[in-house]
């Protein structure tokens, strides 16, 4: 076992794949940067390894970037490209949503589209609304779509080998504080399958869904409410669509309880659709009102004690908890 940084994790991702399958390139503003900066970054010296012709610094165009990454795709590649911010989604959802989301469906599925699309995402850095806002919902909306959002250097990088060899195209969001917190990541190598969450604590009496930065909130409120008897089950989906709902639902029938984290806004925030789901197949078991604990409704802001006030906080989601018990 090794311990990496979630930026070294899909840094080693990225170098495997590219090693074991010449079709597999990348694409993105500032790409080959790593090689003078920080080896914590996820493409740190690829450019150097690999050579410009497979890691293509871009333009400033999220537009021309996805629109790269479908033609290459539709091109027998299996390109793997990097919109710097979460937000710039929403300059490259043309591509994205309108052509690389429903060619394989267009097809008859007699065709294959693979192609990855990375996205730093996540407040907490001061750089204001237009590089902070979360908009993992909106992807996911989106039918043909994969979303993938890690929450571990391990997780981060088994499901970024298996999203680079998945026939669809995964948009994979990888939060900006994670990449540098440590972890354990197997030296051989170990493939998660797209559409398993995973249970990172046990408990008895309430249900967290959550993904992300935000797996390590819940695990903090986790440890504090266990000082008051208080068993918090930790569910990380790890991946949005396919949603896992036999192990979400699995828990919510045990404890009975359930309480959904994220750091997106409220309103039309993906804690609506676990909730949703819970309601239509796990009603009977609820022995309380859900509750989500999320982001508000409002630009993430610049300023540090406002962005503070914005982030969920463990003591935000120990207050939800404590309400439905």
């Amino acid at each position: 076992m090794q311990t990496l940084r979630m930026g070294q994790a899909i840094n080693q991702a990225l170098r495997e794949e590219m090693l074991r399958d010449p079709d597999v390139f990348l694409a993105g503003e500032g790409i080959g940067v790593g090689i003078h900066h920080s080896p914590l970054l996820p493409t740190a010296g690829l450019l150097k390894d690999f050579g410009a012709g497979r890691v293509k610094d871009t333009p400033v165009s999220e537009a021309a970037i996805a629109g790269l990454a479908v033609g290459a795709a539709v091109a027998g590649l299996r390109p793997v490209v990097e919109i710097m911010f979460n937000p710039f989604f929403t300059l490259a959802s043309d591509m994205i949503v309108n052509h690389a989301a429903k060619l394989r469906y267009l097809s008859g599925g007699k065709s294959s589209f693979p192609l990855v699309v990375r996205m730093k995402s996540g407040a907490g850095f001061g750089a204001g609304c237009q590089h902070s806002h979360n908009l993992e919902a909106w992807a996911a909306h989106c039918p043909g779509l994969k979303v993938v959002m890690p929450s571990t250097p391990a997780d981060a990088k088994g499901l970024l080998k298996s999203a680079i060899r998945d026939p669809n195209p995964v948009i994979f969001i990888e939060d900006l504080a994670l990449y540098f917190v440590p972890g354990p990541v197997p030296e051989e190598e170990v493939m998660i399958p797209i559409g398993q969450a995973e249970v990172k604590r046990p408990g008895k009496d309430v249900t967290v869904v959550t993904w992300s930065k935000m797996v390590g909130v819940a695990l903090e409120a986790a440890d504090q409410l266990a000082r008051e008897n208080i068993g918090m089950e930790v569910v990380d989906l790890r991946t949005l669509v396919p949603m896992d709902k036999e192990t979400l639902l699995a828990s919510v029938r045990k404890t009975g309880r359930l309480v959904v984290l994220h750091e997106a806004t409220r309103t039309g925030g993906f804690a609506g659709e676990v909730a949703a789901v819970v309601m239509e197949e796990a009603f009977a078991h609820l022995q309380a009102p859900l509750r989500r604990v999320t982001g508000p409704d409002i630009p993430v802001p610049a300023s540090p004690p406002l962005e503070r006030f914005y982030l969920p906080s463990a003591e935000k989601l120990m207050a939800a908890v404590r309400e439905i018990l």
